[in-house]
């Protein structure tokens, strides 16, 4: 099975691009935390909605869930071959609520219960 599941921020803003054939692709990398001491930099590879998705919504230093499988190539350098190692973007989910302007979470209604009006009990039909 090839699978993988990241969760990081991102480095830099999504670099997108089209390929010769018109299909949309974004490419981004995130920093994800090891265990013990420091980071490694993946490279991740989403296609067309999925980059449409990046190229609106993400940006540089926004926590990112990517569930994705590892696609390995080569390609002829100045040096000779050189080997890649991409992770292909799957599904790509926000790990953090959206940021007022202050820096600060914004409020999310959905997360509270609906807050129900004194003297209601009367209306309702079926209590």
């Amino acid at each position: 099975m090839n699978k993988t599941i990241s969760i990081g921020n991102m480095t830099d803003e999504p670099k997108i691009s089209e390929t010769a054939s018109g299909k949309k692709v974004a490419r981004f990398t995130l920093a994800l935390n090891r265990v013990g001491e420091g980071a490694d930099y993946p490279n991740f590879i989403a296609w067309e909605k999925k980059a449409d998705f990046m190229e609106k919504y993400c940006h540089k230093g926004m926590k990112l869930a990517v569930e994705g499988h590892i696609q390995t190539g080569s390609y002829e350098g100045k040096n000779g071959k050189v080997y890649t190692a991409d992770i292909v973007c799957d599904q790509i989910e926000f790990c953090e609520k959206k940021q007022k302007d202050d820096g600060q979470p914004k409020e999310n209604p959905s997360d509270e219960f609906m807050k129900i009006p004194d003297g209601i009990d009367e209306e309702i039909p079926f209590s």
